[in-house]
């Protein structure tokens, strides 16, 4: 047995490296693959007012019980983005404090759109400091924009141009709204697709 012991480490020592190898190149080939596949925006649908067209304009009023105007040429002259949201989402919990530094960054307004109990979502509102963000409860605004599923997410330009929109569960995904609308196609997904057909017909130039 004693004899033995000796062959034992060094096969111990062989499976070790060359497990190691493996976990090297398996890691290798996850890197290779998240480096080429593309991150996912937020996803559309093709319910409600479509992207180019205006957006609905109804009168709203705040959780504060000011008078608001959802819809129409900003008087800011800045873009705006309509977040649906709910107390009881997780998800809109979890958006809300990235959703309030997003709008800092991107310099446009944030209008947040719930409906339900008034008590709950002024919970929502003091729990996240969320004191600053128009909040409209108002179930008119989502029957008006076809607004299905939570949180989601309608980026309306100055003009109140429908620029782009989507179901929304990261800070990825609001950027993917603002990245869509810059480059003219109203989803992530469709500017990736048409970035991949350009790319499949783009011409070989054979050297002369």
């Amino acid at each position: 047995m004693q004899q033995a012991l000796p062959y034992i480490v060094v096969l111990q020592l062989i499976v070790t490296l060359a497990l190691a190898v493996l976990v090297f190149g398996l890691a290798r080939q996850v890197g290779i693959l998240h480096e080429r596949v593309a991150p996912m925006g937020a996803m559309t649908s093709d319910r409600g007012p479509a992207v180019g067209e205006m957006a609905p304009q109804l009168s709203a009023t705040t959780l504060a019980g000011a008078p608001v105007v959802i819809g129409g040429a900003s008087s800011q002259v800045r873009s705006r983005l309509l977040l649906f949201v709910s107390p009881t989402c997780p998800v809109c919990k979890k958006l809300l404090p990235i959703a309030r530094s997003f709008s800092a960054a991107e310099r446009l307004d944030i209008v947040l759109v719930g409906d339900g109990a008034v008590a709950e979502q002024q919970a929502m509102v003091t729990k996240f400091g969320l004191g600053k963000l128009t909040y409209v409860n108002s179930p008119q605004v989502g029957i008006a924009f076809h607004v299905g599923k939570l949180p989601y997410a309608i980026l309306i330009d100055a003009e109140g141009v429908i620029r782009a929109k989507g179901l929304v569960n990261s800070r990825e995904h609001l950027e993917s709204l603002i990245v869509a609308a810059e480059t003219g196609f109203g989803t992530i997904q469709s500017y990736l697709a048409a970035k991949s057909r350009h790319e499949n017909h783009t011409p070989e130039i054979t050297p002369i």
